[in-house]
């Protein structure tokens, strides 16, 4: 997928370019960096490094991999946290931008970051992941690479506390437990038949304070033409559509949706049926709200669950009408839920 968070080992990274939180003079240090340097090959490394002797803080420079499975390290200069007042952020997202930028210039496709100064430089993690997936996803929106930002662990993924606690009680309030789910599943009401055909009415579709009625279905012999009127259209019919009425393009939608092109086009023209991770991520790529995206998912065969916490994380975001897939995937990856895209 264009975009992933994973816990891993940054020099272990089968990627074309990895990212190297440097200090201005190129030399090895600490933390993430020695890591590196010592995987590379202190001694070749640190003579490549003097070649290039310079770095000024938010740039970026570029040399081989040598013994590390990525081919090229771009060595990048974070800003040391003094409290937010000396454009630390600023200086922060350039380190992501401007060595975005020259991976593209080499034609390098994959590149795995660290999360740039939130070790030894002192930035706090939450305010660094933010400008992270900020600077990131900004960059995906307009170009098409794959890029990892590679933690240790999962705990300083959190966009912000104020989010996390937001999406920690809307789950505590909306989450029904998948036990109690399949027990209630098996309570459905009685369900009066006709010759023609069978319907079934959950207890979703019913209010709770109804359980104790019968509840009288009208009967009624459907005939071949209803059954063929009522044939909505196909999902990929429904995508076409809802990108038409939108007036967005093609591109507009995967990126959005963090999703690889060649997936989106094989969904898009019926050649794959889709996930429903992938149905969500479009959804999140066309900026549906709860109801549409309800029914986007519908087409496909899915609906969200109250017993599934990544379905109830996405719909928290949705019904604020925040459809950053970027942002939503830190909160995820913090639960240790599945993120979406590709």
């Amino acid at each position: 997928m264009p975009f992933q968070i994973i816990r891993n080992d940054i020099t272990k990274m089968e990627v074309d370019v990895i990212v190297n939180a440097a200090n201005s003079r190129l030399m090895m240090g600490g933390g993430v960096c020695g890591a590196i340097f010592s995987a590379a090959g202190a001694d070749v490394l640190q003579e490549e490094c003097n070649r290039i002797g310079h770095c000024e803080p938010g740039e970026s420079v570029i040399t081989k991999g040598h013994a590390l499975p990525a081919k090229y390290i771009i060595h990048t200069v974070g800003p040391i946290w003094q409290g937010g007042r000396r454009r630390e952020a600023e200086i922060l997202r350039n380190c992501y931008i401007n060595s975005l930028e020259l991976a593209r210039s080499k034609n390098l496709k994959s590149i795995a970051f660290p999360l740039i100064s939130s070790g030894i430089y002192g930035y706090p993690k939450e305010k660094a992941l933010e400008v992270a997936i900020s600077a990131i996803g900004s960059y995906l929106l307009k170009h098409e690479m794959d890029v990892t930002l590679v933690v240790y662990d999962n705990l300083s993924f959190v966009i912000s506390k104020k989010t996390f606690d937001a999406v920690e009680r809307f789950i505590d309030d909306h989450y029904v437990d998948e036990k109690l789910e399949l027990e209630r599943s098996d309570l459905y009401l009685k369900i009066h038949q006709s010759e023609s055909s069978d319907v079934l009415y959950s207890l979703n579709d019913i209010q709770r304070n109804t359980l104790d009625q019968e509840v009288e279905i009208p009967r009624r012999r459907r005939k071949l033409e209803d059954v063929l009127d009522e044939i909505e259209e196909s999902f990929t019919e429904h995508l076409f559509r809802l990108i038409d009425e939108r007036g967005m393009k093609d591109s507009d939608v995967y990126r959005r949706a963090n999703m690889d092109r060649r997936l989106f086009s094989k969904i898009r023209n019926g050649r794959v049926n889709p996930s429903k991770t992938s149905c969500l991520s479009l959804a999140l790529g066309l900026k549906l709200n709860l109801d549409e995206t309800k029914d986007f998912l519908a087409r496909a065969g899915y609906a969200l669950s109250p017993s599934n916490k990544m379905d109830l994380v996405v719909r928290y975001f949705i019904e604020n009408n925040n459809h950053n897939i970027f942002e939503i995937n830190s909160v995820l990856f913090g639960k240790n839920l599945p993120i979406l895209g590709s």
